[in-house]
């Protein structure tokens, strides 16, 4: 798609490439991963190209100084922000609001707040923050970081904001990296996954879009293949591999991840769906991944780190002796230069890679995620 802000937003670098081209040069990344994995002859898997303009989350930086009020994305390896009307890489459905929370933003940044500093009462109002904004499969859901306190003005806007906008279904607010506190909620934000309703909190991580999410659950279940049992789901998320993993009656899923607010809502669905076959722990893997004990009662293994990979879990696999190694371990990830080395530690530890696949959800950006099955060496596949 044409897009007015190339070569000025950093979000697609590639994006005046042909799709030729632009397809080519990802496959070729993907391919040179091999070279530092330490395995001969690890078979490719076809790769998988979603299509542009269907991202569901789009962060936004808003500014608003000395009466100039500007809402968009950073300009390539700069802090400037490139002021935006619309983005050809998210849905139509987030464009279709864009104008709106402009409108809405400027007018929020315009409220003065009457605060304590340093002993004096001072007016001030928010100069700067960010947006997000995900489309939901029931609407909009709105997070709006700033470090300023709300005012009761604040307040009353984003309810007569909500109250005209029939789209956005929810606005939080929070500072970066605290729990956001929600001002106006319609109803709870869902998304389906293995066809359930998952509620999801304001903020939590979700996959850019809800085709690259299906793609990758497809090659989870593809690797699985006829393997079942107690499946462990590590830095599970909102649960998009423990859904259509416990839809077999015969897995036991042993669902972990660190967050508080995202496994309690996580704990809410399953509830809420009586799935008596996902158990959830909350623990942070860095730090205490599962040890070799608790290893070795699972079949499988899947894991889906964010970029920083799975050092510490990975090295407990490696350590889990031969007989009592889970058979399987399917390892997706969005960090090439992590999943080398979480690659590396695996084959070393008794594993080889069957197949690894590319999935590519971040159109025309340089990065790209992927999914690989790893086995106990000397053990095949059944599906091959």
């Amino acid at each position: 798609m044409d897009c007015p802000y190339v070569n000025k937003c950093g979000g697609c670098p590639l994006r005046e490439m042909s799709t030729d081209e632009y397809r080519q040069i990802k496959k070729d990344w993907f391919a040179g991963l091999v070279h530092a994995i330490k395995q001969q002859d690890i078979k490719l898997g076809e790769a998988i190209f979603i299509a542009d303009g269907l991202r569901r989350r789009a962060e936004l930086t808003f500014s608003y100084n000395k009466g100039r009020f500007i809402l968009g994305f950073n300009a390539t390896q700069s802090h400037e922000i490139i002021d935006i009307e619309k983005c050809v890489a998210i849905t139509s459905g987030l464009n279709e609001i864009l104008l709106a929370v402009r409108r809405f933003l400027e007018e929020f940044c315009q409220i003065k707040n009457t605060q304590k500093i340093k002993k004096k009462m001072l007016q001030t109002a928010i100069t700067h923050g960010e947006i997000w904004l995900t489309e939901a499969d029931n609407g909009i859901d709105v997070l709006i970081e700033i470090d300023d306190e709300l005012s009761l003005q604040h307040r009353i806007l984003i309810s007569e904001f909500v109250a005209t906008e029939d789209k956005i279904i929810r606005i939080s607010v929070g500072k970066k990296f605290a729990t956001a506190e929600t001002i106006v909620e319609k109803v709870k934000p869902f998304i389906d996954i293995a066809g359930k309703h998952v509620f999801i909190p304001a903020g939590t991580f979700l996959q850019p879009s809800k085709e690259g999410e299906q793609a990758l659950i497809n090659l989870v279940m593809k690797y699985m293949g006829e393997t079942s049992g107690k499946i462990a789901d590590l830095f599970c998320g909102v649960g998009t591999f423990s859904y259509p993993l416990a839809a077999n009656i015969k897995n036991k899923i042993t669902a972990v991840d660190s967050s508080t607010e995202l496994l309690n809502g996580f704990r809410q669905t399953v509830n809420a769906l009586m799935l008596p076959n996902i158990e959830i722990v909350q623990k942070n893997l860095f730090k205490y991944p599962l040890d070799e004990a608790e290893l070795k009662d699972f079949a499988a293994v899947v894991f889906d780190p964010p970029r920083a990979g799975a050092v510490a879990q990975v090295q407990k696999l490696a350590n889990v002796p031969m007989n009592d190694k889970p058979q399987k371990v399917i390892a997706v990830s969005c960090n090439p230069h992590t999943f080398i080395n979480d690659a590396n530690t695996l084959i070393a530890g008794g594993y080889e890679i069957k197949e690894m696949t590319m999935v590519d959800q971040f159109v025309y950006a340089k990065h790209f995620e992927l999914v690989a099955l790893f086995m106990k060496k000397g053990e095949e596949n059944e599906s091959e």
